[in-house]
């Protein structure tokens, strides 16, 4: 390295927020660019660059090679696409830019930045070059001539071994996330495309740490370098509202649902641990009536793009994504970021909610955390250097009151509507017809608009007096299933006969046991725990609700109360466990599971 350095304080956008800027901050007409490229940067309303920009771009003006050290957010696209941009030559047909990204997200997220930029630049061609995309579009385009590409480095790679890129006149060549790259295990892809570029090309290297290896890089292959380092004051957006809500793993589906009631969201990426949880949460939600949709790594790069493209357009409000499948992801309608599984380092909450408050704008985030992962929030409280607010987790008070005011904003648009005067004489003339009050009349339409759907919650029951200590905080093992009971034992090894013990019947809450059938069994393989959680938590059932579990080919008998309240039938109506409707309905012709063969088990306190 070398002394000619500078080091800066970090800002989180590149974009101008709403602070007042001081007398001496620069804008980007004081940096030297081409007035066609400050006319892009006013449209999009930047006017004061960020630290990383203002001593970026003067520097790769002046043809200077650059590391820069910051994190993701500080603005580093702009600060390398905006003075490549002012110095291209649109004469010359073979690529001049190359940048290097580590994930195809990444890659077009910075490609569709050039894109702005160039706005007024009449005949740039940039190119993604990633991995899952057909070649044929590629190649199709490389004989068009392209004066940017950005690309991964195994396709590109790919495509230096198949002769189809002529990297022969490069003049600029950036590396993005080089730590990342290095972690993705494409340190030798980098060292290879580094060798296969003309010597004379100027080099700008962007990295969030600065290990060994990537120092060697920067010795190696950057001739005399400015270093420019970012100071992190703080590692997350101060415009993003973080907070926490304290929730048993059982609990959280029930958390989320009524979160998304009352959150005035416009869309939203649900983190969650492992591939399998992305689909199985996504489908919960589906079948709740909300439009949510599962991106993981083993979803195909169309399916992906489309889903992302829905996201974007509106089409789409849920994304329930793993943290490697939201790298590099970055959508403005994003406006709340749920760590459904709190993740277990720092970094990755990091990046997580860095998904929002984008470009300026506010965001939230809110993150689920279990009574034993309380440790993990005070470790992110500390690194962060940031407090996150505990929240309450929303009452059945408060989602009516939402819905109360959802429905009054309906009435208020409709009234605005060019169809009301046909509609009042419709009403009119029923009214007249059958001699029916108006009110009773806009009361009838009101359900029919539900389409048979409760409009309000019913009140919520009082709790149970609880025995003993609660055992439903275990934390996330991956995609198993969290006992929410410690008696549900039927999937441990057999230690033996044991003691009879007497049947202790009916619990404290219900006065009598019937059985219901349930249609699911072995062959969905089901297990006691999923049939006592998904009815627990959806039907509002105590644990004393239960009785014996008897689990057969294609269903399964369970004894629940004698009575059950047209609440819970209503609520287990769409309930569906291993992705199959329950279709719970009543089993009087069956003895009950105390005398049917199978697997039967009773969940105890």
């Amino acid at each position: 390295m070398t002394d000619d350095s500078l080091d800066l304080e970090r800002a989180t956008e590149a974009e101008p927020t709403d602070d007042e800027p001081t007398v001496d901050e620069p804008t980007f007409a004081d940096l030297g660019l081409d007035e066609r490229i400050l006319k892009a940067t006013r449209d999009l309303g930047y006017e004061h660059p960020s630290p990383i920009q203002a001593a970026t771009i003067p520097a790769m003006l002046e043809g200077r090679d650059v590391v820069g050290l910051a994190q993701t957010g500080t603005g580093k696209t702009a600060a390398f696409a905006l003075p490549i941009l002012a110095r291209l030559d649109l004469k010359q047909k073979t690529p001049q830019a190359l940048v290097l990204a580590p994930t195809r997200e990444l890659a077009l997220q910075v490609c569709e930045a050039f894109e702005r930029y160039a706005a007024n630049l009449r005949g740039v061609h940039v190119l993604p070059v990633y991995g899952g995309q057909g070649y044929g579009v590629q190649l199709s385009a490389l004989r068009r001539g392209v004066h940017v590409v950005v690309g991964t480095p195994g396709r590109i790679m790919d495509h230096l071994e198949k002769g189809t890129l002529d990297l022969s006149e490069l003049r600029f060549l950036v590396l993005d996330e080089a730590d990342e790259m290095l972690k993705m295990g494409f340190a030798e892809d980098v060292e290879t495309i580094l060798a296969d570029t003309p010597a004379d090309k100027q080099v700008a290297l962007f990295s969030a740490t600065m290990p060994a290896q990537i120092r060697r890089i920067s010795k190696q292959h950057l001739t005399d370098p400015v270093e420019i380092t970012v100071k992190a004051k703080t590692t997350t957006a101060p415009n993003i509202t973080q907070r926490y809500l304290i929730v048993s793993y059982p609990q959280k589906v029930d958390a989320l649902t009524r979160i998304l009631e009352v959150e005035n969201f416009e869309g939203m990426i649900v983190f969650v641990r492992t591939k399998n949880e992305t689909e199985t949460l996504a489908e919960k939600l589906r079948a709740r009536g909300f439009s949510a949709a599962a991106i993981n790594g083993d979803i195909v790069q169309a399916q992906r793009e489309r889903t992302v493209d829905q996201l974007r357009s509106g089409k789409l409000d849920i994304l329930v994504a793993t943290d490697v499948a939201a790298r590099g992801l970055d959508v403005e309608r994003i406006s709340h970021v749920v760590n459904f599984d709190i993740p277990t380092d720092t970094e990755s909450y990091v990046h997580r909610i860095g998904r929002t408050g984008r470009a300026g704008r506010s965001g939230d985030a809110i993150s689920f955390v279990t009574p034993r992962e309380r440790h993990l929030l005070k470790a992110i409280e500390k690194a962060t250097r940031q407090g996150l607010t505990e929240m309450r987790p929303p009452t059945v008070e408060d989602i009516n009151e939402v819905r109360l005011g959802r429905f009054d904003d309906a009435i208020t648009a409709a009234l605005q509507n060019e169809q009301l005067d046909l509609f009042r004489q419709v009403v009119s003339h029923y009214v007249a017809e059958y001699d029916v009050p108006e009110a009773d009349v806009a009361a009838a339409l009101a359900i029919v608009q539900q389409r048979g759907e409760p409009m309000l919650l019913d009140p919520e029951p009082e709790p149970a007096p609880r025995r003993g200590r609660d055992r439903d905080d275990r934390p996330d093992r991956g995609d198993r299933p969290v006992r929410s009971d410690r008696s549900d034992r039927s999937d441990r090894p057999d230690r033996g006969p044991q003691r009879d013990r007497p049947d202790r019947g009916p619990r404290r809450g219900s006065a009598s046991f019937a059985t219901y059938r349930i249609a699911v069994g072995k062959r969905h393989r089901v297990l006691p725990r999923q049939i006592v959680g998904a009815l627990a938590n959806e039907g509002g059932l105590g644990r004393e609700d239960f009785g014996k579990i008897d689990i057969r080919g294609d269903f399964s008998l369970v004894e629940l109360p004698q009575e059950l309240p047209a609440s819970t039938w209503q609520r287990l109506r769409d309930t569906r466990i291993s992705g199959q409707l329950i279709e719970l309905a009543r089993d009087d012709k069956s003895s009950g599971p105390r005398a049917a063969s199978g697997r039967a088990t009773r969940p105890t306190s």
